[in-house]
């Protein structure tokens, strides 16, 4: 009689995993899951394990075929491969560079950032460097022998000799803020593949590219980086393709699908399902948009979503680094169907101040990634640290997500 009424005996036939295959609707589901919760909290004993066992089963199988990507909140880092400078060179560079203060933090690598910290977001900012070092003139480039090294070692003709060849490579501050945890894109990309294939059932990992190549205003000389253009852009994506393969990417096409443009297949359910999506990673661009999408406003073939507003072509990601103020713009956006990172904190003001107040808009907001420098405290400076609410590392997100979402249901 109990099998009659538990969906005309699938449950019953089949508990679990069958069930998992039937594609029963998530109407359904959430119809299950409700009456599973009900009876698992005024049962005990076998019955009430029994029912928490099922509720805890649906609720899994409904995270992977209902919930999508944009319908989580995860915790992301800032500068994620960042290691902050020795403090002989932070106190040389004070003296002529006041934001010398905010480098002081450091990210574990990346793969202890996934498995020990939950993190499921993180940025790379990136150099183009297409001729490596000798220059022209012989000297050794700014990425083979920056000023930070130079004084360090006491030592004009210091040199790293793995930075004296060309490529995409991953630092903060030419010349002063130089230290990482992978040198080149190449690496922090295989280092993050890696983690991936040996944990395949994880949430996605958005990975945000910041295009660097800003001219320093400093007292000293020091050489212009090399521009951001096609090519290398065209290079990024390559490098991007030569790590991971076609099904282990997330892409603007996959998310536009047969739709017209890339904004309508992220408002009208086009970003994948959480089952769909685990062991994948997607990518994201910070700035350059204008370069990345010339003459192909809607991504086509490209590998990464765009820092787009409503309204545009490509308008998938929304970047949206200030949450104070911003809370009902965000919630609108996600609202919509986009993916929006924002920041809890910056320049390590909130973690010198032990200040929640940006950090707790940042997770009301519901933004889909919410990036910090601190996800475990800094005991030079206070307590804060920034954290999922809840047991887990990612949340069903508080403005979109569906009614049978359960927060426990959503990792690893």
């Amino acid at each position: 009689m109990l099998c009659g009424l538990l969906l005309a005996g699938a449950l019953c036939a089949a508990p679990g995993e069958a069930w998992a295959r039937s594609r029963v609707s998530c109407d359904t589901q959430v119809d299950a899951l409700g009456l599973f919760e009900f009876l698992s909290e005024r049962l005990s004993g076998f019955w009430g394990d029994l029912f928490t066992g099922l509720a805890g089963t649906v609720a899994g199988i409904y995270a992977d075929e209902c919930v999508r990507l944009n319908q989580i909140q995860v915790l992301g880092t800032h500068n994620s491969y960042h290691v902050e400078p020795s403090p002989f060179l932070l106190e040389v560079f004070a003296a002529f560079e006041p934001q010398a203060q905010y480098w002081e933090y450091t990210h574990r690598p990346l793969a202890e950032q996934f498995a020990e910290l939950g993190i499921r977001q993180i940025e790379l900012d990136v150099f183009n460097d297409p001729v490596g070092s000798p220059l022209a003139d012989g000297r050794a480039s700014m990425f083979a022998s920056p000023i930070a090294l130079q004084l360090e070692e006491a030592d004009p003709d210091a040199v790293i000799p793995e930075l004296e060849a060309p490529g995409l490579k991953v630092l903060h501050v030419q010349e002063f803020d130089v230290l990482t945890t992978c040198l080149f894109l190449v690496e922090c990309l295989a280092q993050i593949k890696a983690w991936s294939d040996a944990n395949p059932d994880h949430l996605p990992i958005a990975i945000l590219v910041e295009a660097k190549d800003e001219v320093l205003d400093v007292p000293v000389a020091t050489d212009p980086p090399t521009p951001w253009d096609a090519a290398a852009f065209a290079e990024l994506d390559a490098v991007v393709r030569s790590v991971f393969p076609p099904w282990q990417l997330i892409t603007p096409d996959d998310v536009r699908g047969g739709r017209p443009t890339l904004e309508d297949g992220a408002t009208r359910g086009g970003w994948p399902t959480l089952g769909e999506a685990r062991g994948r990673v997607l990518f994201t661009l910070d700035n350059k948009r204008a370069v990345y999408r010339e003459g192909n406003p809607n991504l086509a073939g490209r590998v990464a979503f765009t820092d787009s507003q409503p309204g545009e072509e490509d308008a998938a990601f929304v970047k949206v680094n200030g949450p104070i103020g911003n809370e009902a713009y965000i919630q609108g956006l996600v609202a919509d169907g986009y993916i929006v990172r924002t920041r809890a904190d910056a320049d390590t003001l909130e973690a010198r101040l032990d200040d929640p107040v940006r950090r707790d808009a940042a997770l009301a907001s519901g933004a889909t990634f919410v990036s910090s420098d601190y996800p475990e405290p800094d005991p030079r400076f206070s307590g804060y640290f920034v954290e999922i609410p809840g047991d887990g590392i990612a949340r069903c997100n508080p403005v979109n997500a569906p009614p049978g979402c359960r927060d426990a249901a959503l990792g690893p």
